[in-house]
Order: structure tokens, then C-alpha cells, then sequence
């Protein structure tokens, strides 16, 4: 993210992470009302987990990590609501198995719930006789206000410099400025998030002051806008780049030997002598790049499905205007302004939009897993930790009816379960994010 905690950072590379072991669940609660019936694990800690459903008889199997049941837990309860009785296993892999036995088919969530005054770490599991989906449970009102995720967007080119011009004299300049402008219109219409264009005319903006001014604005991300073009007309479709690490160690280098003037998250380097200071740019350039590269991934899997992906993984180049060494940057080529037939999409003020519209997804995707910690976002994420629902993959399924059934992005599902594509098998439990953008 941006702003890197470095004093933490580095306390966290001074100490490496001991394993622990897996949780014990030591008691089983069920209740039933109103036609719902929920099933509490409580437990010694946190726990990964996974559900699934079966037919034939009507079961909901619920699989946690190393778990293991508590030596006092010798009866497990039964014959409430639609749980006609519980039962569980050790599996072969070491997790624990616990099979909900039931009297009709349901739909289930779960959710992890963190320690309170009277209980500890709990898995929650909510059986609906209903099939129809239920509604999500958005951010309180009464939040405390974070502040907004900025996304500093900048139109490549402008004024003296036109860019790249197509066959028929579209020119790029224009198409970046109309692009970015859509994605500005959209990213200030998402809770919890704001834009601030590098440029908003037909002017040019020199490209270190790009790099300032998103700094200048605190910005949590950079994105530049662009179109490609070469001399071949037949290249097609959108590629998506983060720096190099050539680029970053040129960068280094120049920010070591500017580093009166030079600053990384806020923190000078003026009083810093060269073994610190390096350190602190090397933890801030690692940081930022790997940022970089995760957010370019899951822009260009939603740029990719509304056209072809020219590359379909982010590439690295030593560009410029993607060096800042503690923002993560990126820069998107919307397509080919060289071949004829991208050249009329690109002016086409629909597919502007579709571009911006698939950017966005991509850009929210990443920010919902991975919140700057001060943000209004990151506090609705705190608030309701694992308040997601638990869809289960049925014959027919696919995940972009899944992804309107719940109102979220197709983007944000791949991400919260760490999908690398879009297909889904009979009996595959999903983790359906919480919020959409009308969330609070």
C-alpha cells in the first residue's frame, strides 16, 4: 500500500513468524429460529475452513484446517432445526471433518467471528431453508470515518506531445484524457474512494511532476492511461505494465544520491546514513512492486474480458512515470490506436467506458483484500472480519451469474478465492465478498 509503516516493516524483518498450531473446537452450539438454524463452532483460535454440500442424503460437510475436536466434546448435539444430528472425523490430511447431518436441503453461509468478553474464536454456519440468496450484511452508519483510497489517474501525454496518432488521426492524448475521465467519474462514485487526476486539459505535465503530484496527493495507487501503437497495424488488445527491477534499482540509485531532497512513506532520508537508507528504499521498492504487480494482475483479467489482452500477464519496463518508490504504479495500454479497427473502439465513448468500468473492477478487487489500514474501507473490512457469504457452485452455475446474483464483481469473487480463472465445479464453495459499491 502508499504509505508504508516502515518502523513495523521493519520490526517484521527483524523476526520471523512462528507456526502455531491448529484450533480445537471446544464446544457445538445449534439454535433454530425463524427458519434458519445456526451451528457455532466454538474454538481455541483462528481457523481456516472450508464448506461443502451433498445430496443423497442431505448433508453440509465442514472441513477446518489441523483442527481437532476437544477430548471433553464426547456427545455432539442434533435434532434442531434442520440438523437431524452432527458427526466427526480426523481426515487423512490432517483436518478435521465435521458432517452436519440434515432433514431437507438448505442454502449455507459461514463466517468467522473474533474473540468478545464471552466467547472466543468462532466458526458461524447459517442453514436457510429458503433457496433464494440472503441479503448482505453492509458497513454501520456510525462508523468512525476512515479516509478515502486515492487513485491518482493519469492521462498519458497531452498538449505539445499528441502521442501515438491512428489511420484516422485519433489521437492519443484525447483518448487517454477520455478514459481517464471515465475512470475518475466511476472510482468517485465507489464508497470509500477517491480520484485525483494528474492532468484534466489538453496540457502536458512533465513526467517526474506526474509522480509528485500523485505523492502530493497521498495517493494509494497510480495509474497511467495509454494506447500503443506500432508500425504493423495488425497488434491488437491491452497490456498492462508495472516497473522493472532495473527501473527500481536506477530509481535507487538516483533517490540515494538525491537524498537530502528525498523521502520514502513520509520518512526523510536526509539523516539517514547510506546502509539505513538503502534498507528503507529497498523495503519500500519491494513493497511497492509487488503491490504493483498484484493490482496489474487483477486489471488485466477484467480488461480481458471485455476484449482481447494483447499480453495476458503484467509485463515490467523501466518506464519513467512508474518509478515512484512507494506508490504502486502501473500503466495501462487500452489497445492498439495503430490498428484500424482498435482505433474506432478507442473512440468510441461505450467502450470508453467498458475500459474504465473493467479498470475499476480490477483496482476495487485488489483494495478490498488488501485496505490501506487507515481507510474507511479497511474499517467496514475490520468491522465484519469474514462477513461473506458462502455460495456453493450447483449444476449450472457460472461465476458471472453468481457474480449478478450478489452484486459484487466477477473481479472480486477470483480474488477473495484466489481463483486464476473463471471456472467452478459442482460442490465448490466460494466466499462471496461483503460489499458492493452502494456499501457504506
Amino acid at each position: 500500500m502508499a504509505r508504508l509503516h516502515l518502523p513495523i516493516a521493519l520490526f517484521f524483518l527483524c523476526f520471523a513468524v512462528t507456526a502455531t498450531a491448529g484450533p480445537t473446537v471446544k464446544n457445538i452450539r445449534v439454535w433454530s429460529e425463524e427458519g434458519k438454524t445456526r451451528v457455532v463452532l466454538d474454538l481455541s483460535g483462528p481457523a481456516a475452513h472450508n464448506i461443502f454440500t451433498l445430496r443423497g442424503p442431505d448433508r453440509l460437510v465442514v472441513d477446518v484446517k489441523n483442527g481437532r475436536l476437544a477430548d471433553s466434546l464426547r456427545k455432539l448435539p442434533g435434532g434442531i432445526g434442520t440438523v437431524r444430528s452432527i458427526r466427526s472425523a480426523v481426515q487423512a490430511d490432517g483436518d478435521l471433518r465435521v458432517v452436519l447431518d440434515l432433514n431437507q436441503a438448505v442454502r449455507s453461509r459461514s463466517f468467522t467471528v473474533a474473540p468478545n468478553n464471552t466467547y472466543g474464536d468462532r466458526l458461524v454456519i447459517d442453514l436457510h431453508k429458503s433457496g433464494v440468496p440472503q441479503a448482505v450484511k453492509r458497513a454501520s452508519e456510525t462508523f468512525t470515518r476512515g479516509r478515502d483510497i486515492v487513485i491518482a489517474i493519469d492521462p498519458g501525454h497531452g498538449g505539445k506531445d499528441p502521442g501515438a496518432i491512428g489511420k484516422n488521426r485519433t489521437r492519443e492524448k484525447d483518448v487517454a484524457l477520455a478514459i481517464s475521465r471515465a475512470l475518475a467519474a466511476r472510482v468517485n462514485a465507489e464508497a470509500g474512494m477517491r480520484a485525483i487526476l494528474i492532468r484534466d486539459g489538453d496540457y502536458y505535465v512533465e513526467h517526474r511532476r506526474r509522480m509528485q503530484i500523485a505523492h502530493e496527493s497521498k495517493a494509494d495507487l497510480f495509474i497511467s492511461v495509454h494506447a500503443d501503437a506500432v508500425k504493423d497495424r495488425g497488434p491488437r488488445g491491452t497490456t498492462v505494465y508495472a516497473l522493472s527491477l532495473k527501473g527500481a534499482s536506477d530509481e535507487a540509485a538516483r533517490q540515494l544520491a538525491a537524498r537530502e531532497n528525498a523521502s520514502i512513506g513520509g520518512v526523510s532520508l536526509q539523516d539517514k546514513d547510506d546502509v539505513l537508507a538503502s534498507v528503507l528504499l529497498d523495503l519500500s521498492q519491494n513493497a511497492s512492486l509487488s503491490a504493483s504487480l498484484d493490482v496489474g494482475s487483477s486489471v488485466i483479467q477484467e480488461l480481458a474480458g471485455i476484449g482481447k489482452a494483447h499480453r495476458r500477464t503484467v509485463q515490467q519496463a523501466g518506464l519513467l512515470v512508474l518509478k515512484s518508490p512507494d506508490i504502486p504504479s502501473i500503466l495501462v495500454e487500452t489497445g492498439f490506436i495503430s490498428n484500424p479497427t482498435e482505433e474506432q473502439h478507442l473512440r468510441d465513448g461505450n467502450y470508453q467506458g467498458r475500459l474504465a468500468s473493467a479498470m475499476l473492477s480490477g483496482i476495487r478487487a485488489y483494495f478490498y483484500q488488501n485496505p490501506p489500514p487507515d481507510t474507511q474501507i479497511a474499517l467496514n473490512v475490520r468491522k465484519y472480519p469474514a462477513e461473506q457469504v458462502r455460495h456453493v457452485i450447483s449444476r449450472g452455475d457460472t461465476l458471472s451469474e453468481i457474480a449478478a446474483r450478489y452484486n459484487v464483481s466477477a473481479a472480486a469473487i477470483r480474488a477473495a478465492n484466489k481463483m486464476s480463472s473463471d471456472s467452478v465445479r459442482i460442490g465448490q464453495t466460494l466466499a462471496i465478498p461483503v460489499y458492493s459499491s452502494s456499501g457504506g
